[in-house]
Protein backbone atom coordinates (compact mmCIF):
# COMPACT_ATOMS: atom_id res chain seq x y z
CA UNK A 1 0.00 0.00 0.00
CA UNK A 2 1.03 3.86 -0.79
CA UNK A 3 1.38 6.17 2.14
CA UNK A 4 -2.16 7.42 3.45
CA UNK A 5 -3.34 10.46 2.55
CA UNK A 6 -3.65 10.91 6.01
CA UNK A 7 -3.37 9.75 9.23
CA UNK A 8 -4.07 12.28 11.47
CA UNK A 9 -6.55 14.87 10.56
CA UNK A 10 -7.87 18.06 12.22
CA UNK A 11 -11.53 19.59 10.63
CA UNK A 12 -12.39 23.34 11.37
CA UNK A 13 -15.95 22.67 12.23
CA UNK A 14 -16.76 26.21 13.64
CA UNK A 15 -15.42 29.59 13.90
CA UNK A 16 -17.50 30.60 17.29
CA UNK A 17 -14.96 31.78 19.72
CA UNK A 18 -16.06 33.12 22.92
CA UNK A 19 -13.85 36.20 23.81
CA UNK A 20 -13.00 36.52 19.72
CA UNK A 21 -14.34 39.29 17.76
CA UNK A 22 -15.21 38.80 14.18
CA UNK A 23 -11.89 40.40 13.64
CA UNK A 24 -9.82 38.42 15.32
CA UNK A 25 -11.47 34.43 14.31
CA UNK A 26 -8.27 33.77 11.85
CA UNK A 27 -5.81 34.61 14.00
CA UNK A 28 -7.10 32.09 16.45
CA UNK A 29 -7.77 29.64 13.61
CA UNK A 30 -4.03 30.00 12.71
CA UNK A 31 -3.02 29.52 16.47
CA UNK A 32 -5.02 26.42 16.39
CA UNK A 33 -3.57 25.10 12.95
CA UNK A 34 -0.09 25.88 14.46
CA UNK A 35 -0.66 23.77 17.29
CA UNK A 36 -2.35 21.04 15.51
CA UNK A 37 0.49 20.57 13.05
CA UNK A 38 3.33 20.88 15.73
CA UNK A 39 1.50 18.25 18.06
CA UNK A 40 1.13 15.74 15.84
CA UNK A 41 -1.74 16.44 12.85
CA UNK A 42 -0.75 15.52 9.59
CA UNK A 43 -3.63 17.26 7.95
CA UNK A 44 -6.24 20.45 8.40
CA UNK A 45 -9.38 20.56 6.92
CA UNK A 46 -12.37 23.22 6.55
CA UNK A 47 -16.29 22.13 6.64
CA UNK A 48 -17.83 23.63 3.12
CA UNK A 49 -21.27 25.02 4.18
CA UNK A 50 -21.57 29.16 4.07
CA UNK A 51 -23.78 29.26 7.18
CA UNK A 52 -23.74 27.18 10.31
CA UNK A 53 -25.03 23.56 10.41
CA UNK A 54 -26.64 22.66 13.28
CA UNK A 55 -24.83 19.33 14.08
CA UNK A 56 -22.19 21.98 14.79
CA UNK A 57 -24.13 25.12 16.08
CA UNK A 58 -26.39 28.00 15.88
CA UNK A 59 -27.37 28.92 12.25
CA UNK A 60 -26.15 32.46 12.66
CA UNK A 61 -22.85 31.57 13.84
CA UNK A 62 -19.77 33.15 12.11
CA UNK A 63 -18.20 30.45 9.30
CA UNK A 64 -15.50 31.33 7.31
CA UNK A 65 -15.44 30.04 3.36
CA UNK A 66 -13.69 26.62 2.93
CA UNK A 67 -10.87 27.68 0.03
CA UNK A 68 -9.90 31.20 1.17
CA UNK A 69 -9.52 29.77 4.65
CA UNK A 70 -7.20 27.04 3.33
CA UNK A 71 -5.44 29.46 1.27
CA UNK A 72 -4.64 31.42 4.15
CA UNK A 73 -3.90 28.59 6.29
CA UNK A 74 -1.20 27.94 3.64
CA UNK A 75 1.03 30.63 4.82
CA UNK A 76 1.03 30.32 7.72
CA UNK A 77 1.55 26.23 8.28
CA UNK A 78 4.90 24.15 7.18
CA UNK A 79 4.02 20.46 6.64
CA UNK A 80 0.33 19.71 7.27
CA UNK A 81 -1.93 18.69 4.18
CA UNK A 82 -4.66 20.79 3.24
CA UNK A 83 -8.43 19.85 1.99
CA UNK A 84 -12.06 20.16 2.21
CA UNK A 85 -14.00 17.69 4.01
CA UNK A 86 -15.89 17.78 1.78
CA UNK A 87 -16.53 20.30 -1.07
CA UNK A 88 -20.05 20.56 -2.22
CA UNK A 89 -19.83 19.86 -6.02
CA UNK A 90 -22.70 22.14 -6.93
CA UNK A 91 -20.91 24.90 -5.24
CA UNK A 92 -18.15 26.20 -7.72
CA UNK A 93 -17.53 24.63 -11.64
CA UNK A 94 -15.24 22.02 -11.07
CA UNK A 95 -12.63 23.66 -14.05
CA UNK A 96 -12.83 26.58 -11.59
CA UNK A 97 -12.58 24.26 -8.41
CA UNK A 98 -9.60 22.45 -9.71
CA UNK A 99 -8.03 25.76 -10.85
CA UNK A 100 -8.68 26.81 -6.92
CA UNK A 101 -7.30 23.52 -5.73
CA UNK A 102 -3.63 23.78 -7.82
CA UNK A 103 -3.35 27.32 -6.67
CA UNK A 104 -3.18 26.22 -2.97
CA UNK A 105 -1.25 23.34 -3.89
CA UNK A 106 1.45 25.87 -5.53
CA UNK A 107 1.28 28.08 -2.59
CA UNK A 108 1.58 25.28 0.15
CA UNK A 109 4.36 23.60 -1.69
CA UNK A 110 2.30 20.48 -2.96
CA UNK A 111 0.29 20.11 0.46
CA UNK A 112 -3.30 20.61 -1.29
CA UNK A 113 -5.93 16.94 -1.15
CA UNK A 114 -9.21 18.10 -3.27
CA UNK A 115 -12.17 16.33 -0.59
CA UNK A 116 -15.11 16.29 -2.53
CA UNK A 117 -18.66 15.24 -2.39
CA UNK A 118 -22.35 15.21 -3.81
CA UNK A 119 -23.61 17.95 -1.36
CA UNK A 120 -26.29 17.78 1.08
CA UNK A 121 -27.50 21.04 3.04
CA UNK A 122 -30.22 22.43 0.63
CA UNK A 123 -30.87 25.15 2.35
CA UNK A 124 -27.73 26.71 1.96
CA UNK A 125 -28.42 25.99 -2.01
CA UNK A 126 -31.53 27.78 -1.76
CA UNK A 127 -30.45 30.58 0.22
CA UNK A 128 -27.14 31.43 -2.08
CA UNK A 129 -29.60 31.45 -4.72
CA UNK A 130 -28.06 28.05 -6.42
CA UNK A 131 -30.31 24.89 -7.65
CA UNK A 132 -30.42 22.30 -5.99
CA UNK A 133 -30.70 18.63 -8.05
CA UNK A 134 -31.42 15.38 -7.20
CA UNK A 135 -29.44 13.11 -5.08
CA UNK A 136 -28.74 11.12 -8.80
CA UNK A 137 -28.15 13.83 -10.45
CA UNK A 138 -25.88 15.40 -7.58
CA UNK A 139 -24.35 11.87 -7.75
CA UNK A 140 -23.40 12.37 -11.63
CA UNK A 141 -22.59 15.67 -11.21
CA UNK A 142 -19.61 14.31 -8.52
CA UNK A 143 -18.76 11.73 -10.83
CA UNK A 144 -17.91 14.03 -13.66
CA UNK A 145 -16.24 16.78 -11.04
CA UNK A 146 -13.83 14.53 -9.96
CA UNK A 147 -12.95 13.95 -13.99
CA UNK A 148 -12.85 16.99 -14.75
CA UNK A 149 -10.46 18.07 -12.02
CA UNK A 150 -7.93 14.93 -12.03
CA UNK A 151 -7.61 15.49 -16.26
CA UNK A 152 -6.96 19.28 -15.20
CA UNK A 153 -4.22 18.33 -12.84
CA UNK A 154 -2.72 15.29 -14.79
CA UNK A 155 -2.72 16.58 -18.95
CA UNK A 156 -1.86 20.04 -20.64
CA UNK A 157 -5.32 21.21 -22.21
CA UNK A 158 -8.03 18.57 -21.36
CA UNK A 159 -11.40 17.50 -22.98
CA UNK A 160 -14.58 16.28 -21.16
CA UNK A 161 -18.29 16.32 -22.47
CA UNK A 162 -20.98 15.14 -19.70
CA UNK A 163 -24.00 15.23 -19.05
CA UNK A 164 -23.51 18.18 -16.57
CA UNK A 165 -20.16 19.28 -16.93
CA UNK A 166 -17.97 20.38 -19.90
CA UNK A 167 -14.63 21.58 -20.73
CA UNK A 168 -12.87 22.78 -23.59
CA UNK A 169 -9.24 22.29 -22.77
CA UNK A 170 -8.82 24.48 -19.98
CA UNK A 171 -5.49 25.14 -19.60
CA UNK A 172 -4.12 24.98 -15.52
CA UNK A 173 -0.38 26.99 -15.22
CA UNK A 174 1.09 26.66 -13.33
CA UNK A 175 0.46 23.18 -12.73
CA UNK A 176 0.31 21.29 -9.51
CA UNK A 177 3.58 20.45 -7.91
CA UNK A 178 3.33 16.52 -8.04
CA UNK A 179 3.15 15.19 -11.27
CA UNK A 180 0.05 12.99 -10.51
CA UNK A 181 -1.87 16.11 -8.64
CA UNK A 182 -3.42 16.51 -5.67
CA UNK A 183 -5.04 13.14 -4.02
CA UNK A 184 -8.62 13.30 -4.35
CA UNK A 185 -10.28 12.40 -1.31
CA UNK A 186 -14.76 11.40 -2.24
CA UNK A 187 -16.34 11.86 0.96
CA UNK A 188 -19.90 10.12 1.56
CA UNK A 189 -21.33 6.49 2.44
CA UNK A 190 -23.94 5.91 -0.51
CA UNK A 191 -23.41 2.38 -1.30
CA UNK A 192 -25.63 2.41 -4.88
CA UNK A 193 -23.56 4.96 -6.65
CA UNK A 194 -21.08 7.06 -4.18
CA UNK A 195 -18.91 4.19 -2.81
CA UNK A 196 -18.30 2.55 -6.48
CA UNK A 197 -17.46 6.25 -7.40
CA UNK A 198 -14.89 6.46 -5.23
CA UNK A 199 -13.59 2.82 -6.33
CA UNK A 200 -13.34 4.05 -9.74
CA UNK A 201 -11.82 7.56 -9.48
CA UNK A 202 -10.62 8.57 -5.44
CA UNK A 203 -7.59 8.05 -3.82
CA UNK A 204 -9.21 8.27 -0.48
CA UNK A 205 -12.47 8.16 1.05
CA UNK A 206 -14.09 9.46 4.17
CA UNK A 207 -16.83 7.73 6.41
CA UNK A 208 -18.53 8.11 9.99
CA UNK A 209 -19.97 6.12 12.40
CA UNK A 210 -19.45 3.05 14.92
CA UNK A 211 -16.82 0.54 13.94
CA UNK A 212 -19.09 -1.94 13.02
CA UNK A 213 -20.86 0.27 10.29
CA UNK A 214 -17.60 1.43 9.13
CA UNK A 215 -16.07 -2.38 8.43
CA UNK A 216 -19.45 -2.77 6.68
CA UNK A 217 -18.35 0.62 4.23
CA UNK A 218 -15.05 -0.68 3.71
CA UNK A 219 -16.10 -4.17 2.47
CA UNK A 220 -18.47 -2.28 0.19
CA UNK A 221 -15.68 -0.58 -1.54
CA UNK A 222 -13.73 -4.44 -1.57
CA UNK A 223 -16.10 -5.41 -3.55
CA UNK A 224 -16.78 -2.28 -5.84
CA UNK A 225 -12.88 -1.97 -6.19
CA UNK A 226 -12.94 -6.06 -7.33
CA UNK A 227 -15.56 -4.97 -9.71
CA UNK A 228 -13.46 -2.56 -11.31
CA UNK A 229 -10.20 -4.48 -11.01
CA UNK A 230 -8.73 -2.25 -8.76
CA UNK A 231 -6.36 -2.95 -5.73
CA UNK A 232 -8.62 -1.42 -2.23
CA UNK A 233 -5.31 -0.54 -0.87
CA UNK A 234 -4.81 1.90 -3.26
CA UNK A 235 -7.29 4.34 -1.38
CA UNK A 236 -6.78 5.63 1.69
CA UNK A 237 -9.80 4.80 4.11
CA UNK A 238 -10.75 7.42 6.83
CA UNK A 239 -12.87 8.13 9.53
CA UNK A 240 -14.61 11.54 10.45
CA UNK A 241 -15.42 11.94 14.30
CA UNK A 242 -15.28 14.09 17.69
CA UNK A 243 -13.41 13.26 20.15
CA UNK A 244 -13.29 14.05 23.87
CA UNK A 245 -11.39 13.51 26.31
CA UNK A 246 -11.37 13.86 29.57
CA UNK A 247 -10.07 12.09 33.26
CA UNK A 248 -13.37 13.75 34.72
CA UNK A 249 -16.55 11.79 34.25
CA UNK A 250 -18.80 14.72 35.34
CA UNK A 251 -16.81 16.77 32.66
CA UNK A 252 -17.08 14.33 30.13
CA UNK A 253 -20.77 13.49 30.63
CA UNK A 254 -21.50 17.37 30.24
CA UNK A 255 -19.41 17.32 26.78
CA UNK A 256 -21.13 14.28 25.71
CA UNK A 257 -24.68 15.91 26.94
CA UNK A 258 -23.55 18.77 24.46
CA UNK A 259 -22.32 16.57 21.54
CA UNK A 260 -25.74 14.63 22.03
CA UNK A 261 -28.00 17.73 21.70
CA UNK A 262 -26.45 18.68 18.52
CA UNK A 263 -26.82 15.66 16.90
CA UNK A 264 -30.09 15.33 18.20
CA UNK A 265 -28.88 11.68 19.77
CA UNK A 266 -29.00 10.13 23.28
CA UNK A 267 -25.91 10.41 25.26
CA UNK A 268 -25.52 6.64 25.27
CA UNK A 269 -25.76 6.65 21.42
CA UNK A 270 -23.33 9.53 21.19
CA UNK A 271 -20.64 7.66 23.08
CA UNK A 272 -20.94 4.39 20.63
CA UNK A 273 -19.69 6.95 17.36
CA UNK A 274 -16.95 9.45 19.12
CA UNK A 275 -14.02 8.51 20.56
CA UNK A 276 -14.43 9.52 24.17
CA UNK A 277 -13.33 8.82 27.37
CA UNK A 278 -9.91 9.13 28.78
CA UNK A 279 -6.92 9.03 26.72
CA UNK A 280 -6.37 4.93 27.32
CA UNK A 281 -9.89 4.80 26.32
CA UNK A 282 -9.82 6.89 23.34
CA UNK A 283 -6.66 5.16 22.23
CA UNK A 284 -8.35 1.60 23.10
CA UNK A 285 -11.15 3.29 20.28
CA UNK A 286 -8.80 4.22 18.14
CA UNK A 287 -7.59 0.95 17.64
CA UNK A 288 -10.86 -0.93 17.21
CA UNK A 289 -11.27 1.69 14.26
CA UNK A 290 -8.20 0.57 12.69
CA UNK A 291 -8.66 -3.19 13.19
CA UNK A 292 -11.42 -2.89 11.14
CA UNK A 293 -9.17 -0.96 8.11
CA UNK A 294 -9.07 2.30 9.26
CA UNK A 295 -5.84 4.23 7.75
CA UNK A 296 -6.65 7.68 9.07
CA UNK A 297 -8.86 9.33 11.25
CA UNK A 298 -9.79 13.08 10.44
CA UNK A 299 -11.32 14.70 14.15
CA UNK A 300 -13.06 17.32 15.17
CA UNK A 301 -13.58 18.98 18.65
CA UNK A 302 -16.36 20.80 20.06
CA UNK A 303 -14.48 24.12 21.13
CA UNK A 304 -12.36 24.32 17.66
CA UNK A 305 -10.38 27.91 19.72
CA UNK A 306 -9.24 26.09 22.30
CA UNK A 307 -5.72 25.33 21.09
CA UNK A 308 -4.41 23.41 24.45
CA UNK A 309 -7.13 21.42 23.87
CA UNK A 310 -6.35 20.83 20.36
CA UNK A 311 -2.77 20.32 21.38
CA UNK A 312 -3.57 16.96 23.77
CA UNK A 313 -5.71 15.50 21.32
CA UNK A 314 -3.19 15.54 19.08
CA UNK A 315 -0.53 14.34 21.03
CA UNK A 316 -2.96 11.90 22.37
CA UNK A 317 -3.70 10.21 18.83
CA UNK A 318 -0.45 10.71 17.33
CA UNK A 319 0.31 7.72 19.70
CA UNK A 320 -2.50 5.66 17.73
CA UNK A 321 0.01 5.87 15.19
CA UNK A 322 3.37 5.17 16.19
CA UNK A 323 3.74 1.95 14.78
Amino acid sequence: MSAPVTRLGLQFAGYSFPGVPDAGIFTRVAEVAVAAENSGFDSLWTMDHLQQIDAVGDREEPILEAYTTLAALAAVTRSAKLGVLVTACGFRNPALLAKMVTSIDVISGGRAILGIGGGWHEEEYHAYGMPFPSTRDRMQQLAEAVQICRAMFTECAPEFAGRHHRIAQPLNSPSPISRSGPPILIGGGGERVLIPTVAKFGDACNFFGAPATVRHKIEVLTRACESVGRDPDEITKTWLGHVLISDNEQELQIAVDRLARLYHLSPRATRGFALCGTEADVLEQLANYRSVGVDGVIVTVLDSGDVDYVRRVGETLRKGFDD
